[in-house]
């Protein structure tokens, strides 16, 4: 049975972006407080959050006083580092969800392959690299081009390396300047992507959205996904599978291919809120955001079902170097129905950093995709940070 009483349990985040500012946003109205921990001042998260511990994200005396101050730790960026939540879990008794044991699978994306595939979840084919032969071999095993990724560290493309021939193999490896992997380059009819929540001893999924990256970077999200009722099915046992190889509670932001045949193979996971899945915030019946809060709590989970098709565009920095934060032109924006303005709340832009976002939700459950992407791409286009 839970109980609620006041002041509420206080949950303990480990990063303070623009995640972690709408944790925040959705855990206040079911009476969680949220402190966070980020290395920079006055982080996205801190006007909204209780309060914000400042250290680095692998700080242990800073986790330590984190983890003093909260119910149950959770991270919103994988850069959190899993030995030491491992061990300020084991001495404090605050527990971690997801676990450190599923961070410590996600942070190397060969070791996240191996473990899936052992499981049966269906990814490209892939294997380790140590030297350019090995990508020269994958050319050869899985015709050019291949993905040469970074093992570690990599987020929104980065360290991600399409080879076009074995001519560029040196400088490719070069580029990634670290431990890698190579896969085969899937030719893939769209990019979906499950946003999934494992609760207590419960799961749930939200409806499959399609994703329009451009430069590795997303750029959009459509919901519902314009696939075959058959490909979102798999896509939703994929995701299932998914979940089974990770440990604790929270949400997962499964990102997938789906092929020309309707096959579906996995492509990464974030073991936390996605960017993909910030339509839920206005298209769904509960968010992605609140989910996460009532799952690593242990509370039972709210309805993932849609209120509307809804479409996400994010507001990019479009400037050539880094400048203060000024969004401009956004009175058309506001004045839209159906759209909803998020802004994260960041002093710089640089090219390409995500500032914000913009959803476009329909008024009924019939309404065409089309014509909200349409608006939502016209209303990112009217807005700019140049100045």
């Amino acid at each position: 049975m839970t109980t609620l009483r006041t002041p509420g349990p206080t949950l303990g985040v480990v990063g303070g972006g623009q995640l972690g500012r709408m944790l925040a946003e959705a855990a206040s109205p079911l009476g969680v407080e949220v402190v966070v921990l980020d290395p920079t001042p006055d982080c996205p998260a801190a006007p909204v959050a209780r309060d914000q511990i400042v250290a680095d994200f692998d700080d242990e005396a800073g986790i330590r006083e984190l983890a003093a101050r909260a119910d149950v730790l959770t991270f919103e960026i994988e850069l959190a580092d899993q030995d030491v939540l491992e061990r300020v879990s084991e001495d404090s008794g605050t527990p971690v969800h997801p676990k450190p044991s599923t961070l410590r699978t996600i942070h190397d994306k060969l070791v996240q392959k191996r473990e899936l595939e052992d499981a049966g979840v269906p990814v490209p084919p892939f294997r380790e690299v140590e030297g350019a032969d090995d990508i020269r071999d994958a050319i050869d095993d899985y015709g050019a081009p291949v993905m040469l990724k970074a093992r570690t560290g990599g987020y929104d493309g980065r360290g991600n390396v399409p080879v076009e021939s074995k001519a560029d193999a040196e400088d490719a490896l070069e580029s990634v300047a670290g431990p890698a992997m190579v896969e085969s380059f899937v030719d893939f009819e769209r990019e979906v992507s499950v946003i999934a929540v494992k609760g207590d001893d419960e799961v749930a999924t939200f409806p499959l959205g399609e994703n329009v990256h451009v430069d590795e970077i997303l750029r959009e999200t459509i919901v519902p996904a314009r696939s075959s009722e058959a490909a979102a099915e798999r896509a939703y046992d994929v995701a299932r599978d998914v979940l089974e190889v990770m440990d604790g509670r929270g949400v997962y932001g499964i990102e997938l291919f789906e092929t020309p045949d309707g096959e579906i193979l996995l492509n990464e996971i974030a073991p936390r809120p996605h960017n993909s899945g910030h339509w839920t915030i206005e298209g769904a019946q509960s968010s992605q955001f609140e989910q996460h809060t009532r799952a690593v709590l242990g509370w039972p989970l709210g309805s993932t079902e849609l209120r509307s098709p809804t479409v996400l565009t994010n507001l990019l920095g479009d400037v050539d170097e880094e400048q203060r934060a000024e969004l401009g032109d956004i009175d058309r924006l506001l004045e839209t129905p159906g759209a909803n303005l998020h802004w994260y709340g960041k002093r710089q832009v640089r090219p390409l950093r995500k500032m914000g976002h913009v959803t476009v939700s329909a008024e009924d459950e019939d309404a065409d995709v089309e014509a909200l992407l349409e608006t939502a791409r016209e209303l990112e286009d009217a807005v700019t940070f140049r100045n």
